[in-house]
């Protein structure tokens, strides 16, 4: 890494555990950086120049751009591992967990917890979630309970009235079709794939099994809301004075779920990094988004102000995704074998 970079990201790590502009002494006593304060002044003057930092107010100091935390971001080679006892801690948080909304609702407190930003987790949508297990439970000779389980935990039911008497043989041999049928396809790609299974059944099954599949098709194609989760929005508060403008407009837009969704759209399998005038909404332009998918079927992030901890949010996010993957894979095989 260059000089120059050198004393950008001293700039950044200063200015984020201060919150106070950043001069060349504070530089040279802080930071092991090997120069003299005058030549720091100088690579500074260069620095701003080139957009990184710049003057606020009468300060003597300096504090860095919405550029400079990317070239600052773009420079961290990889995102750090958290500690032990870090890692632990969201592993024991996790556990216990008893449905879907119960792993969503602790993940997105455990982040913001974590990170003391708002965290913000995008439950995992069913348009890309895969069928792992279809269950059928008898209830009596003509009434069974059917069971969908995804392979993100969302576990969907429903009651319904066969056409004829059945036995639980008769149910085993229709759950071993139907699990061979559409186990591990996408939830959209399931009505082909029942239709085929259907035509292959000799007339005797059919009319049991076009109740059932009906149904099956049903629950596979509903399309409920992509729906978002919110927590730590008092975190910002902390932070009033890092925003140029009130407070509220930021509060607004977060409680629009279209925003959300919008945020966690470009979410990938690495960590991805919005920075202040690089968002889209306009409300947000004073905030970093820091996102990354989780288990390809959702997404989860935090929002803070530009002057955050990136290193740090950035290991967090991504750890916190690693985990929730894990842990739903494991979760809905428990569903699935119980």
């Amino acid at each position: 890494m260059s000089r120059r970079l050198e004393i950008l990201r001293a700039i950044v790590d200063e200015y984020v555990a201060t919150q106070e502009p950043v001069g060349s002494k504070a530089l040279a006593e802080n930071h092991n950086l090997g120069v003299s304060p005058a030549t720091i002044r100088n690579e500074m003057a260069v620095l701003e120049e080139e957009g990184l930092i710049t003057q606020p107010h009468t300060s003597a100091g300096r504090i860095p751009t919405d550029l400079g935390y990317r070239t600052f971001v773009d420079q961290l080679s990889s995102v750090k591992p958290l500690s032990v006892p870090e890692r632990r801690a969201i592993e024991t948080f996790l556990e216990g967990a008893l449905d879907l909304d119960d792993v969503v609702m602790r993940t997105v407190k455990l982040l913001a917890d974590v990170t003391k930003q708002v965290a913000v987790v995008q439950y995992p949508s069913l348009v890309k979630s895969r069928v792992r297990h279809v269950e059928l439970v008898l209830l009596n000779s003509a009434r069974t309970m059917l069971i969908l389980i995804t392979d993100t935990g969302r576990v969907e039911q429903r009651v319904i009235e066969l056409a004829t008497e059945v036995d639980d043989e008769f149910l085993n041999s229709m759950r071993i079709k139907l699990n061979n049928s559409i186990s591990g396809q996408r939830l959209p790609d399931v009505a082909d794939r029942l239709t085929a299974l259907m035509d292959s059944l000799n007339q005797g099954d059919r009319r049991n099994m076009a109740v059932v599949i009906s149904t099956l098709i049903e629950m596979a194609l509903e399309k409920p809301e992509e729906k978002v989760v919110l927590a730590g929005t008092a975190n910002l508060t902390r932070f009033r004075q890092d925003f140029s403008a009130q407070i509220h407009p930021i509060l607004e837009a977060l409680e629009e779920q279209v925003v959300l969704l919008r945020l966690l759209g470009g979410a990938s399998n690495g960590v991805q990094v919005l920075i202040g005038s690089e968002q889209t909404e306009v409300n947000l332009r004073e905030t970093s988004v820091i996102s990354t998918s989780y288990g390809e079927v959702g997404a989860l992030g935090v929002i803070g102000p530009t002057r955050m901890d990136y290193a740090s949010s950035m290991a967090a996010v991504s750890a916190v995704a690693n985990y929730v993957s894990r842990y739903l894979q494991d979760f809905t095989g428990d569903i699935a074998n119980g």
